[in-house]
């Protein structure tokens, strides 16, 4: 298929390239023309503006944006509602609030365009890993993408088989599925980035009561020197609480085991206050989500070695890398 993806930053260029890789054609737009430049090098075609990508699509034509919440997401959805014509579809990639999804569902409904809402989980591992995808809006739109979304998502060699999985059908098991209409995928990738928060904080708590076993404060027949890089190592073997996000962390203590490069500023980018408006709203209780949350914003007045695993796991699957001023100033 051809498609149109605006926006070539980490996550954008990387799944133009795992589009091509699978036989796609990618009109790609950045505003920023040495993005285009680097990915016309793979492959992809160029182009100079929004009318420029449009003008170079065959119909109906499909245009997946992989920019920034907010601001950048709304004026670009606006100018390719403009631009686009009935029959044609946009793709929200990026982590949009859900009730703006449903709005712009709406609005670009009442002008004969699909509007998918595709929650992407993956982060600047996902080129080779494949992307996990949580999508919203008409199924029509869903199922004419369907190529795309397979080519993007990870497959069913991404994890074992699960005992029974076989009668729920659908996609689920080849890593994208559609979960309901427009704002339903980023609703799911909502709560999928609340619940990574409270996985991430039970790591960072875990690990920082390992590394202050040697407090002096503690008996010294009570105070252990606990090697935690390898225990990161050891707990990826056989136990129950192995993860990928474990695997991150065992990486980044291997390359430095007191995380010296990190501060433990943590940020949240809105999902994880999101996912706890819900809960309130659905009263719905989530304890630990809402403790997660919160951790991060203490993380910011004081740091702990904890701290500098959540750190270390968001610039690992995210390249969220600290803020180079706290690095600075010492935050």
């Amino acid at each position: 298929m051809q498609i149109g993806i605006v926006g070539l930053g980490r996550m954008g260029a990387n799944m133009a390239r795992r589009l091509m890789r699978a036989g796609h054609e990618v009109v790609g737009f950045d505003r920023d023309a040495k993005n285009v430049q680097a990915l016309a090098k793979d492959g992809a075609a160029s182009a100079s503006s929004l009318k420029d990508l449009a003008g170079k699509l065959k119909k109906p034509r499909a245009v997946w944006m992989m920019v920034p919440s907010g601001a950048p997401t709304e004026g670009t959805a606006v100018e390719l509602g403009q631009l686009l014509e009935p029959g044609d579809a946009v793709i929200d990639g990026g982590n949009s609030y859900y009730k703006d999804s449903v709005r712009r569902g709406q609005s670009l409904k009442a002008k004969g365009i699909f509007y998918l809402d595709a929650g992407t989980s993956g982060g600047v591992w996902g080129a080779e890993r494949g992307y996990c995808l949580m999508i919203g809006g008409e199924k029509e739109a869903v199922l004419r993408l369907d190529p795309i979304f397979k080519a993007l998502a990870p497959g069913q060699a991404a994890a074992p088989k699960t005992p029974g999985a076989d009668k729920l059908g659908g996609t689920a098991q080849e890593g994208y599925l559609h979960c309901g209409p427009s704002g339903a995928g980023h609703f799911v990738k909502m709560v999928h980035n609340g619940v990574e928060y409270g996985l991430m904080q039970a790591y960072a708590e875990g690990f920082d009561i390992l590394k202050t076993a040697q407090d002096s404060k503690l008996p010294p027949e009570m105070r252990y020197q606990i090697p935690v890089a390898e225990v990161a190592e050891l707990w990826r073997r056989g136990s129950v609480v192995g993860s990928w996000l474990l695997d991150l962390t065992a990486m980044a203590m291997a390359e430095d085991k007191d995380l010296s490069e990190y501060t433990g500023y943590v940020q949240d980018s809105g999902e994880g206050r999101w996912t706890v408006e819900a809960a309130l709203a659905q009263a719905a209780p989530a304890p630990v989500l809402s403790a997660a949350l919160y951790a991060r914003f203490r993380s910011r007045e004081e740091h702990t070695f904890g701290e500098k695993v959540l750190s270390a796991m968001r610039e690992k699957f995210g390249g969220h890398a600290e803020k180079s001023s706290n690095r600075a100033d010492g935050l």
